[in-house]
Formats: C-alpha cells, structure tokens, sequence
C-alpha cells in the first residue's frame, strides 16, 4: 500500500500526540508543525520507521518572523523525501527569538551538516549537538547575522543616489 498524507498525519499523531499539529496540505505535499522539544524525535522516527521511510532530507533552513509573538519569531523549515514511495513532506518548528536553538539532525542525515551551519550563518539559530557549528559563508568576525529583517534594507542616509533612476517616483505625464 502505497503511503499517503492522511496516513502519514494519523502515524505521527498517534506516536508524538501534541508535539505535532498544524496539518494541512499545499500542492498535494503534507505541511505540519512540530515542537522545537521534540524535533529530534519525529525527524527519526520520520527516517527509521519502515512506513514511513523518509530516507532523503532535502533541506534545511530558517526563516524570520519578526512581527510574530516572541516564541515563534524564528523557524527551521525542513523538508523530506520518502524515494520508495515518491511522498514529500515540509514541516518547521517555531523558536523563542531570545534563544533560538534547536537540535540538531546531523547524527541522522550528514547532509544537514551545512544546512544548519548556513541556518546558524544567516539567522542565529542554534543547533544543539553540532559537530562543527561556525559560519560557513560569512565572515567568522561578522556579529550579525544578515537574514534576519532587524536591519533595514536600504540605508535611508544615502545621498549618492537618486531615487528616479530607481523607479521609485511617480512621473505624472
């Protein structure tokens, strides 16, 4: 029997309960949340499980949230792959904005090795467990952390440039 997202929900609620809520589907994909506490846990349990059987993890990222309550500015998106039975599935866990941290998958998929090393690079998230969690493209020096939308696009001080050759004026004709 081939797997399918109704199946998939049913598994991992009956095996975490709580810990993952949020179902729904977009594009035919299941789409979930999980608890930052037991993050570890379903990742394995995703890749372990003989019905389950997801055996790729295709990415790993972060994303800001900055006018959302304190617990659920940051996430860490992840996506998986079941080859066996072509069944993808993304889900992210929700963390505090004063400690962002999480951990880390790297003990079951090599892969996130970088994935979260680059997720620590751009937002600060940290990743429990680690084996080598420093930035990856960004300067060691650098004490910010360039993804994260406290800072302004555009530094609003600048006179070198002229806002028309830029589109952003209204030209009445």
């Amino acid at each position: 029997m081939a797997l399918d997202n109704q199946t998939i929900q049913k598994t991992l609620i009956d095996q975490f309960g709580l810990s993952v809520k949020e179902f729904h589907e977009q594009h035919d994909m299941l789409i979930f949340e999980v608890a930052p506490d037991t993050l570890h846990a379903v990742v394995q349990f995703l890749k372990e499980n003989d019905q389950m059987n997801f055996n790729f993890l295709t990415d790993v990222c972060g994303v800001h949230y900055p006018d959302s309550e304190e617990d659920r500015q940051f996430a860490v998106v992840y996506h998986m792959h079941n080859w066996m039975d072509n069944v993808r599935i993304r889900f992210k866990t929700f963390l505090n904005s004063k400690n962002p941290t999480v951990d880390s998958v790297v003990d079951l998929f090599k892969s996130a090795n970088w994935q979260e090393r680059e997720t620590y690079d751009f937002y600060g998230i940290k990743f429990k467990n680690h084996p080598q969690l420093k930035r990856i493209l960004n300067m060691d020096e650098m004490e910010s952390f360039p993804l994260r939308k406290e800072f302004p696009l555009e530094d609003e001080g600048r006179t070198d440039k002229d806002d028309r050759f830029f589109g952003r004026t209204i030209h009445n004709c």
